[in-house]
């Protein structure tokens, strides 16, 4: 009888240590549980960390692509600037110079263009005598131009100079008077070739000559050469195509040679 009551206890006592034990695996599961949670939220939290740190990653990586972009444009253009700032400080530096020296060159003009003139009128004159008065005149008038500064009358006399070269290039004829040694002026037509023949046939033909520049004086042509004076004046009227003349020269090969130097 006694002991019953203790069993009693005793099994009561084993119901609240079960229970209690039961109390506590709950307790440790929930713990368990939120300590999960805890877990997933922070490895939440450290992958939203990481993402965040790849965006600004790559928004970095981007910005300094378009600073390098940026770079090698700005270089470029710098580049490109300093050529001209280069090629500008060459022509303000000819410009120096030119101004220093553009009162010497003004006031060395009147010399060039006197020196200019007169070599043309010593050319002309030392010249085969073709048109020898025209050629003069428009020196002259180059030389005389009125109300011209030296710098245009200068120019004149250049062309003067490019019309005598362009002498030495053609082959021409005209109609004009010719003084023979004790006679009247008579008509003749004029053939030039170059500067290294001047002829003249009469309108009849039976006569004829060619400038010896040696000697300063006609020399008679034969009929045959005079033949090869009327076919030079048929293809200066181009009247008869290009062909090769047979005619003596006005001048010498060494004499011409000479007159290049």
């Amino acid at each position: 009888m006694l002991k019953r009551p203790f069993f009693v206890l005793r099994g009561y006592w084993l119901a609240g240590l079960l229970a209690s034990g039961t109390l506590m695996a709950s307790d440790e599961t929930m713990d368990q549980a939120s300590q999960s949670v805890e877990a997933q939220q922070a490895q939440s939290a450290i992958q939203q960390h990481i993402d965040a740190a790849d965006e600004e990653t790559r928004e970095a990586l981007e910005e300094l692509r378009r600073l390098e972009r940026e770079t090698r444009q700005m270089e470029a253009a710098n580049a490109a600037l300093s050529g001209r700032l280069v090629n500008e400080a060459e022509r303000q530096q000819r410009l120096s110079v030119a101004l220093d020296t553009l009162s010497e060159t003004r006031a060395a003009l009147p010399s060039i263009e006197q020196d200019m003139a007169q070599q043309l009128m010593n050319w002309i004159e030392s010249d085969l005598p073709f048109l020898r008065e025209e050629r003069l005149a428009r020196v002259q008038a180059a030389k005389d131009e009125q109300g011209a500064e030296s710098v245009e009358r200068i120019i004149s006399l250049l062309e003067t100079w490019r019309a005598e070269l362009d002498y030495g290039r053609d082959i021409d004829n005209w109609r004009g008077r010719l003084k023979f040694a004790d006679e009247n002026p008579r008509e003749v037509e004029y053939l030039r070739i170059g500067r290294i023949g001047f002829y003249y046939l009469t309108p009849d033909g039976r006569e004829g000559g060619v400038w010896d520049a040696e000697s300063g004086d006609w020399q008679a042509l034969d009929e045959s050469a005079r033949r090869e004076v009327r076919n030079g004046l048929r293809m200066a009227d181009d009247q008869r195509t290009p062909d090769l003349l047979r005619l003596p020269l006005s001048i010498t090969a060494t004499a011409h040679q000479g007159g290049q130097q």
